[in-house]
């Protein structure tokens, strides 16, 4: 399955599989790392600042249900 910016001429040069699978790489590690610093924060205001940062907490909750979510779906329909 081609992408459809290797249609485009100039960037047809640039996006090829590993362009894509090295995006996918970066962007799931950037969702993964975006968690942690979330978790990381939500803890630091919990004990130190004795603060239920319940922003925090959604965002953190919604990164690793969205990130379990699509592992599940990819694992039945892919």
């Amino acid at each position: 399955m081609t992408h459809p910016l290797s249609r485009v001429p100039f960037f047809g040069k640039f996006v090829d599989e590993r362009f894509l699978e090295y995006r996918r790489r970066s962007t799931s590690l950037a969702g993964i790392v975006g968690a942690l610093l979330a978790a990381a924060l939500f803890e630091y205001r919990f004990f130190h600042d004795h603060v239920l940062s319940w922003d925090l907490l959604v965002v953190m909750f919604a990164m690793v249900v969205v990130k379990m979510a699509m592992m599940l779906w990819y694992r039945f329909n892919g």
